[in-house]
């Protein structure tokens, strides 16, 4: 079984500064496995918050619906358009993660959210693996993709969850790198 800490660990090998991309790209199922059954821990975790987890103001992250016709089309150009829609979803929860981190209280849930936002950097690594370009947020901190907003923690991490078990699962399976065939 692979634990986070090895797998953070095997990441940064592969992804060393100054490479351009890993030698081999990452398509094991194991992996966003293992950050998807974090995510919902921390989603459980939240449910039994009840003091000091409230959000201040509602925060804006990624949709979770997936339009299958669409992300299984396989048109050539689609897959960078998806790469980049989900770079953008974890972007968004990246800030959500940040801007509730600075308002929760509890040492506990502060280990949790890092290790939260440590993921998501790291499937952001994962996904650069693969040969998908690396996203650059806007400047103005705008995201042009769709997007609803949240008004609790517990919401936050179901989307993180739901986002992570969805699109990034997509992206990943259907990435022409991991592809049976192209190998």
């Amino acid at each position: 079984m692979l634990q986070a800490k090895h797998l953070k660990i095997l990441l940064l090998a592969w992804t060393r500064l100054g490479l351009p991309s890993p030698l081999r790209p990452i398509c094991d199922p194991r992996v966003l496995d293992r950050f998807i059954k974090e995510a919902r821990d921390t989603e459980f975790a939240m449910r039994s918050c009840s003091e000091g987890c409230s959000l201040a103001e509602p925060l804006s992250v990624p949709l979770t619906s997936v339009d299958f016709a669409i992300w299984e089309k396989g048109d050539v150009s689609e897959p960078q358009k998806q790469a980049q829609e989900v770079q953008s979803g974890l972007w968004l929860l990246a800030q959500a993660i940040s801007a509730v981190r600075v308002s929760i209280t509890s040492t506990a849930l502060h280990s949790l959210l890092d290790n939260s936002h440590s993921n998501i950097h790291s499937i952001g690594q994962v996904i650069r693996s693969l040969n998908f370009p690396e996203y650059t947020p806007p400047a103005d901190g705008t995201v042009h993709e769709d997007t609803w907003r949240v008004s609790s923690t517990l919401e936050l991490f179901r989307v993180h969850t739901n986002f992570l078990r969805g699109k990034v699962r997509l992206l990943l399976s259907h990435a022409p790198a991991c592809r049976r065939d192209s190998t």
